[in-house]
């Protein structure tokens, strides 16, 4: 079928990442996460690491960077170069300061860029990680593409993300906070990784991690209550419905009790 008005779409899509990245470069959103913002932390950012075999003369791309948490964590425990890319001028202007701060500089260098048209020649980088971010991505196909491109032969993407199985989402996970907040477009786990074989990238190794997510409902469930006590206000003001929230963070609950939502990891490879 022909799109007969990719401009309107294009527009949408857009609109949508600038939404995403302005709520995920917002103070609340470091409140209700902290410094990680995916389930698992920094400990499934070592699991990734470790799966991916990261060594001190790999240079690793960081999609979705953010504030440069995860950029920051390989370029210490790993030794390895890094380069994020995120859609957010503020995050990368955070992540800059924060890896000069760091004294790492020279090894952790952030860019404002569009997942979905990477900044990057082709096959540059030994690794790519991706944490939580996929989901989001109004055109998946196009960031696997991406991924696969900037990736040298034999190179491997590392992806932690939200699973889904979208008819069984309640409707309180179908809205545009929910898409925002990785669940809304979030995709069965063998869909992930038929997007990103027809980019080139072979899925080698799978793991579920759903745990991670019913830890994380749980942090923010914990959080939220007491910023309600001590910042309500700020709350407010960044566009959390304190009323509705209650309920989303139920159904999110119970959608990953009966396995309408989880947590996975993957790893995938390029050809060599």
């Amino acid at each position: 079928m022909t799109d007969r008005n990719p401009g309107a779409r294009d527009a949408s899509s857009d609109g949508l990442k600038a939404c995403c990245a302005a709520a995920y470069s917002s103070d609340v959103v470091a409140l209700l996460l902290g410094d990680s913002y995916h389930p698992g932390g920094a400990t499934l950012t070592r699991r990734l690491a470790d799966l991916l075999g990261l060594t001190q003369d790999c240079r690793v791309l960081d999609v979705a960077s953010g504030r440069g948490t995860t950029a920051l964590l390989l370029a210490d425990a790993y030794g390895v170069r890094v380069d994020g890319v995120d859609y957010s001028p503020a995050n990368t202007a955070l992540a800059q300061g924060a890896a000069s701060a760091a004294g790492f500089g020279d090894r952790a260098v952030f860019t404002t860029g569009d997942a979905e048209r990477l900044p990057y020649p082709d096959g540059v980088f030994d690794a790519a990680v991706c944490e939580c971010a996929l989901c989001t991505f109004p055109d998946k196909a196009a960031a696997a593409a991406e991924f696969a491109r900037v990736l040298a032969p034999g190179g491997r993407a590392g992806i932690s993300d939200v699973t889904a199985t979208p008819d069984r989402l309640p409707p309180e996970l179908t809205s545009l906070a929910a898409r925002i907040a990785c669940i809304a477009d979030a995709r069965p786990l063998p869909e992930y990784a038929e997007i990103l074989a027809a980019a080139g990238l072979r899925t080698v190794r799978t793991e579920g991690h759903d745990a991670a997510m019913t830890r994380m409902i749980d942090q923010i469930e914990a959080r939220l209550n007491l910023l309600r006590l001590t910042a309500a206000a700020k709350l407010v003001d960044a566009g959390v419905d304190l009323d509705a929230a209650p309920e989303v963070l139920r159904a999110a609950r119970a959608a990953v009790a009966d396995g309408a939502l989880g947590y996975a990891l993957l790893i995938a490879e390029k050809s060599p």
